[in-house]
């Protein structure tokens, strides 16, 4: 049972668990109107993660689990940002899954 979200006059496909079809279908616009849906008002601050996200993406072909994404956003956004208790706070439950549907991306591998 696949959904979709409508984002400027045009269905956007998602599988059955939220995450986009496509990955090119992304947008910021789209990106605020997911974590909508997650319950989450969204901010520059989790628009920092996403982007930074979708360059962990682009460079390994891969959305990471909770240890490398807290890795990769230490190294990318500093120490202040790279640690579990923050994006827990942006991102609570999962981070990583949270984050991955919100910036587009396909779910992580060992995410339930």
């Amino acid at each position: 049972m696949s959904q979709s979200i409508q984002i400027n006059l045009r269905d956007v496909p998602l599988d059955k668990e939220g995450f986009l079809v496509d990955l090119d279908d992304w947008s910021e616009a789209l990106a605020a109107e997911l974590a909508l849906r997650e319950g989450i008002e969204f901010s520059a601050a989790h628009l920092d993660i996403v982007l930074a996200l979708r360059r962990f993406h682009q460079r390994y072909q891969l959305s990471p689990a909770m240890r490398p994404l807290v890795k990769f956003i230490g190294q990318e956004l500093g120490v202040e940002k790279g640690n579990s208790l923050y994006l827990l706070s942006l991102f609570p439950g999962s981070p990583a899954k949270l984050a991955s549907k919100i910036a587009g991306l396909p779910k992580p591998d060992n995410c339930l």
